[in-house]
């Protein structure tokens, strides 16, 4: 139920009420007071509301006729131009008989008529008599309620798409206003009502609803970012008051904490920080065409595709081999972050030392764990996945990308002679490697680098994919770049498990193969 009007506002719209009654007898008397730019107000009187039979009253007879008699008071008070009472009275028969159109007709008209009262208030009577209580706006916005309600239940009835249009009005809302008339006009083609008003609401404001029909902000430098030039695409704003797109400010302070603008030192994380909800606003709102040319070149870096990979230059990773890795440069910080947004995949290569360029053969990687540090570094747990040729690299905004070709050993047919002595050499050198971790534990052989981790027993893939079976047998030991490289080459399953179990023997007994 809406709130009832302070004591302090209910004599004033009485008074205004009837001080203006003489010269708002008519509906030229009205228009020519209302705001320019706005049709002539065209009267609208309060339906009466008609006693049914018991059968069609929907509530019980007692509670209709209660119903009833409200209706009647608030139509008293409302043609006395008492509206507030008249507002009373038909909330009270609303709560008893809800979602009726009649009432929240009436009622809607009642708030209208407030509105329109308190917005012609001369500026010199609220300066000696201010009023407190709801404001012409919110009268307005709860006649637009009631309106759409009505709509909502009686959505072919030309009134109920009058009574909304009036309200938007009200609310400087024209060309909503315009479209409603001409929903209503879909409705009744011959509404007298809807036609007369349309005519007046566009010979009224042409020049000012075309303008607001037509007008489209113009894409200037306020909307753009300094740092790429292009529209603002999730804009963030600096404590020291200036906006750049979120990761171009990461991209900026992956080199310093500091403004690209002022030099400001910046005691913030551009990955933590609010995107600017209003200015985003503006610019889907404004730009719609331009917005999703800026998100598409965004998701475009982001999702590479399937056979497009982002490559981190470092070492030769095996699939099943696990890795800890500290991002500190730039250049990888912009990928890593593009990578969580994306599938958490990319490439790991290696330079190749026979030609001094990268090799030409690595392995896809996923990041298992992704840890942002205080300073701006990662710290990633990663793990070899697939193998892949790279075709052909380029670079992308200072790291390599690379389209490549997906990559496994020669499948010998199911249940060929091939595959069962395959599958009983993997068997055996299971059982061979359970061995050496046992040893291993004991004696500590074998050092490795700290930052890789020897694979455990209990990680052994299933025998059943003995590809998989012979990375990760591989990877049990301490080899050079070289060797693994050689192995990541090798589409041979029966040769890779040999040579694994040639080094875990050579190993064993303490010399290193080359």
């Amino acid at each position: 139920m809406p709130p009832p009007f302070p004591n302090s506002n209910s004599n004033f719209i009485s008074n205004l009420s009837s001080s203006s009654s003489s010269s708002s007898s008519s509906p030229m008397a009205e228009s020519s007071k209302r705001p320019a730019g706005e049709p002539r107000e065209i009267v609208a009187e309060p339906e009466e509301f008609l006693w049914v039979e018991e059968a069609a009253m929907g509530i019980p007879a007692d509670r209709f006729a209660r119903v009833f008699d409200l209706m009647q008071v608030g139509n008293r008070a409302f043609r006395d131009r008492r509206f507030e009472e008249a507002i009373a009275s038909y909330s009270k028969a609303l709560f008893l008989k809800p979602e009726d159109p009649v009432i929240l007709s009436n009622r809607s008209t009642a708030f209208r008529r407030i509105s329109q009262l308190l917005r012609e208030r001369p500026a010199v009577e609220s300066e000696n008599q201010p009023l407190y209580g709801l404001d012409p706006t919110t009268h307005a916005e709860l006649a637009l309620k009631d309106a759409e309600k009505v709509i909502n239940i009686q959505s072919n009835s030309p009134k109920s798409y009058f009574l909304k249009a009036n309200a938007l009005i009200l609310l400087e809302r024209y060309e909503e206003a315009r479209e409603t008339l001409l929903a209503g006009l879909q409705v009744d083609p011959l509404s007298y009502l809807l036609l007369t008003y349309l005519r007046d609401l566009d010979n009224t404001t042409p020049a000012s609803i075309k303008r607001a029909r037509c007008w489209k902000p113009q894409l200037t430098d306020d909307f753009e970012c300094t740092l790429c030039l292009k529209l603002f695409y999730e804009p963030v704003t600096t404590p020291c008051g200036h906006s750049f797109c979120r990761f171009c400010l990461h991209q900026s302070m992956d080199h310093g904490n500091k403004c690209p603008m002022c030099r400001t030192v910046l005691f913030m994380s551009p990955r933590t920080y609010p995107i600017s909800v209003t200015l985003n606003s503006i610019i889907e709102k404004n730009f719609p065409k331009e917005y999703a040319e800026r998100k598409s070149e965004h998701e475009s870096l982001i999702h590479l595709g399937a056979d497009i990979l982002p490559l981190f230059v470092m070492d030769i990773v095996l699939p099943c081999q696990k890795l800890s890795l500290n991002i500190f440069e730039p250049r990888y910080r912009l990928m890593v972050r593009r990578v969580m947004e994306g599938n958490h995949r990319m490439g790991m290569v290696v330079v190749d030392p026979t030609t001094g360029s990268i090799a030409d053969f690595a392995c896809e990687v996923e990041i298992l764990e992704c840890e942002p540090l205080p300073d701006g570094r990662f710290y990633l747990e990663v793990e070899g996945r697939r193998r892949f040729h790279i075709l052909r690299t380029w670079d992308q905004d200072g790291y390599r990308v690379a389209e490549v070709e997906w990559i496994q050993d020669i499948l010998l047919p199911e249940g060929s002679q091939e595959r069962v002595e395959l599958q009983q050499m993997a068997s055996g050198a299971a059982s061979q490697a359970r061995m050496w971790i046992r040893r291993a534990r004991e004696a500590r052989i074998g050092r490795r680098p700290r930052q890789m981790e020897r694979p455990e027993a209990e990680d052994m893939p299933g025998l059943q994919d003995p590809e998989q079976f012979s990375f990760w047998l591989v990877n049990l030991l301490n080899l050079r770049p070289s060797a693994r490289l050689e192995l990541l080459r090798l589409r041979d399953t029966r040769e890779r498990i040999q040579r694994g179990l040639i080094f875990l023997r050579a190993e064993e007994e303490g010399c290193q193969v080359q």
